[in-house]
């Protein structure tokens, strides 16, 4: 009675391939990014108002690039990878 070796098969059962998980990394540096940029623009002293916090970086395109950055993560994961 022999017992036949199975082969290791190209199509794993993982359902993301190479490119999706580049993809999704690329996605999550996009949004590290934009938290980064939404960061900061506190007052050094309690008492006194800092009108930074309101720079068009913090409340315009900081959150632009973070809502892309998700919007492109939903799209890596959803790509369909390609056959070879």
């Amino acid at each position: 009675m022999s017992v036949k070796k199975q082969e290791p098969t190209k199509n794993s059962d993982f359902a993301l391939g190479k490119e999706n998980l580049k993809l999704m990394a690329i996605g999550f540096i996009v949004i590290i990014i934009g938290y980064t940029l939404m960061a900061g623009g506190k007052s050094e002293d309690p008492n006194v108002f800092s009108w930074e916090v309101f720079s068009k970086q913090r409340i315009i395109v900081a959150p632009i690039i973070v809502v892309f950055g998700f919007l492109f993560e939903i799209w890596a994961i959803m790509k369909k990878p390609k056959e070879e």
